[in-house]
């Protein structure tokens, strides 16, 4: 790898041509403003690891010293209340030129309750303002790309004009996520300004170690609608001329831009980091001597303004930083039963269907048709909804299953669209763009079948603590429709479920409909409600004559509400989706033993309607859940687990689960049924609790 001088040497000769373009002229004022911010910049940078010295906090601190010029000019260029900015974490600077006062930096470092980005919830270094447009941010790397290419998808749409600026460092272009950002955001000719902050490391491992290109952006050379600039981080003035030249590119429409910075990386990667272990000496010294501090402030000396005038402004921001440092440390911290405020938010719920049950006998629809026409109601209900994904809409197809047929057809492809296959990309714009306006709601088919819903499964992470994270300020609102379970010959990543992973993440909901009816009063619930909802659609029963049922007008079932789908005395089966339909069956045939079954179709699996299911319990004293999922880590664990904590007195017999075997799904139709539990396995079962 090439040292620090040789690399400052190489980039900046890199720059050339594109510095023919004249620099920006300042006055004697915006020097002394600019220098102003970067100087405080620069004290609290210095500042910050002393409060983890005291015990005080700021755990985590990336400094920004050696990205001064790129994160300023980037700050500045950034419209606060206008425009929108994701930052990362090293972007102390860029966020203080956005909009953010010492004090509220400070406050994000030692974690208070009064801390703008999350109230102490998330990272220190990790800075926000939303109602500035400064976004919060993840401490995943790189992800946020997805979230700012999704926003921008927004402002074209409502022809806004306002620009996503969005900030990384290099190494986090080796993100598999990161390039189908940029790649996405240069088909659709995207409003968004990728800035990337290159001082030659990730942490320890050098950038040879990331990429064969000794810039990281000439790995993007290929995409014909990005704009590329590079610039001289060290130099403010320089990284305003790229600036200035990537969003008069933006706006022309024709396309997003990276604006690719060299810098140095004068301290550590962050304070638990020890840079000595694989940074030499006369590396240390050389980036040191690259410092962009010193070099702006010889710039105004040269430039209208006296040593007095600068001497003035540093010792003003020394005395404000000492300010704000008083006031920070005797801000309240958060309060410990906080934790379970914004969790997840309230769905919605409807005036006429409040227990989400009806006496409709109507004609049936399948449960497809019942998905096909909600989707369509919703839509003409509220302009503001949107649908893409897979195989979304393409001529007369509406999705591999035809859910969203005819959508396209009347919504327009601004609102029903096709996506890359990239689920990653299609949850993470989803989470984007309902940034824009919270009257917003996103459906995405994350997936074609749910079983390739792992590449997204950093964005539905990411996603579910949102809320959180952001202290109640921001929920994506997100419904993802997934295609879910076998029975259809089907094998490996064409039969797997996937709501035992799912419900292990506080900030989603998770349902699962087993009838028509269900489908469509889940999904209209989801569609209107905050917050994101992954809605899994068992596949087996779309044009099953099972799951057919009459479906009222506006039908909806409330989030945590299960049904009675058979009343009995003598025991309680817990299934949802295909199962419960065997457990109908199977209760019917004992029904001519004499003996009486309760089938509880769950509907919502997160929140879960406890209160039905330890009621019943409590009346049958026996209990068998059953599900699609395998047995072993599925989420029958977790149901049985409650009830034994809530309902041991009651029970008269252990609790019995039944579900698929612990193996791959098997394509063969032998080996699938012998995987997948069905009504004779269920029948077993509910003898086996009985006989005990």
């Amino acid at each position: 790898m090439l040292d620090t001088p040789t690399l400052i040497r190489v980039a900046l000769e890199a720059l050339g041509a594109e510095r023919q373009e004249q620099l920006p002229a300042l006055g004697p004022d915006e020097l002394k403003r600019m220098y102003g911010i970067m100087h405080m910049g620069r004290v609290l940078d210095d500042k910050a690891p002393n409060y983890l010295k005291q015990a005080i906090g700021w755990s985590y601190h990336a400094p920004a010293a050696g990205h001064d010029g790129i994160q300023l000019a980037l700050g500045l260029s950034f419209r606060a209340g206008k425009d929108y900015l994701f930052p990362y974490y090293r972007d102390m600077l860029t966020c203080l030129a956005g909009g953010l006062t010492p004090l509220e930096i400070i406050l994000n470092g030692i974690s208070k309750a009064a801390d703008v980005a999350s109230g102490g919830r998330h990272m220190s270094n990790h800075f926000a303002k939303p109602e500035l447009g400064i976004q919060n941010v993840s401490s995943l790397t790189g992800n946020h790309t997805q979230h700012a290419v999704g926003l921008a998808r927004a402002v074209k749409h409502y022809k806004s004009d306002a620009i996503v600026f969005s900030s990384q460092g290099e190494s986090s272009l080796s993100e598999g996520y990161c390039y189908e950002s940029i790649n996405g955001a240069d088909r659709e000719k995207l409003p968004v300004i990728f800035v990337v902050q290159d001082n030659g490391y990730g942490i320890s491992v050098p950038k040879a170690d990331q990429t064969a290109n000794e810039h990281a952006c000439d790995n993007f050379t290929g995409f014909p609608n990005l704009k590329i600039l590079r610039a001289d981080g060290l130099d403010v003035m320089d990284s305003l001329r790229a600036m200035k030249a990537a969003v008069e590119f933006v706006r022309t429409g024709g396309g997003p831009a990276m604006v690719y910075a060299t810098c140095v990386r004068i301290g550590a990667h962050s304070n638990s980091d020890k840079q000595e272990w694989y940074r030499d000496e006369a590396e240390l010294a050389a980036a040191k001597a690259a410092d962009p501090l010193p070099r702006f402030r010889k710039y105004c000396l040269e430039h209208g303004l006296a040593e007095a005038d600068l001497a003035v402004l540093e010792a003003a921001n020394v005395a404000a930083y000492n300010e704000a440092s008083d006031l920070a440390i005797k801000s309240a911290d958060p309060k410990p039963e906080s934790i379970f405020d914004f969790v997840v938010p309230e769905g919605w719920i409807s005036e006429q269907y409040p227990d989400g049950t009806h006496q409709d006998s109507g004609e049936a629809l399948t449960l497809i048709q019942a998905l096909n026409q909600t989707l369509k109601e919703e839509f003409r209900a509220n302009p503001d909804t949107f649908i893409w994904g897979q195989d979304m809409a393409n001529k007369e197809k509406g999705g591999i299953f035809n859910v969203s047929k005819g959508m396209q057809q009347e919504f327009g492809i601004g609102r029903v669209f096709n996506a890359p296959i990239a689920e990653d990309f299609i949850v993470g714009t989803a989470n984007g763009f309902s940034r824009f306006d919270d009257k917003i709601r996103v459906v995405v088919e994350g997936a074609e079948f749910a079983d390739y819903i792992w590449p997204a499964a950093e964005q539905i992470v990411e996603s579910s603590h949102e809320y959180w994270r952001t202290n109640g300020k921001f929920a994506p609102n997100v419904t993802v429709r997934l295609a879910s379970g076998g029975y259809i010959g089907g094998g490996l990543y064409h039969s797997q479920n996937v709501e035992g992973w799912l419900t292990t993440l506080p900030g989603l909901r998770v349902v699962v409909p087993a009838f028509a009816d269900d489908a469509a009063g889940l999904l209209r619930t989801a569609m209107r409600s905050r917050g994101m909802t992954l809605y899994l659609e068992p596949k087996f029963l779309y044009n099953s004559r099972l799951a057919q049922s009459p479906v009222p007008k506006d039908f909806a079932v409330p989030f945590g509400k299960a049904r009675v789908r058979r009343v009995g005395t003598d025991l309680t089966v817990l299934a949802y989706g295909t199962p419960v339909h065997f457990a109908l069956e199977a209760a019917k045939k004992l029904e001519a033993e004499d003996r009486s079954v309760e089938v509880i179709d769950l509907r919502s699996l997160s929140p879960l309607d406890t209160e039905t299911i330890f009621a019943s319990v409590k009346k049958t004293h026996r209990v068998l859940i059953a599900h699609e999922d395998k047995v072993f880590g599925g989420f029958g664990g977790e149901l049985a687990a409650q009830v034994a904590s809530e309902c041991f007195a009651w029970l008269d017999a252990p609790v019995e689960r039944v579900g698929s075997t612990f193996t791959p799904v098997g394509f063969n139709r032998i080996l699938e049924r012998a995987t997948l539990p069905n009504t004779d396995r269920v029948l077993a079962g509910m003898k086996k609790v009985l006989g005990f």
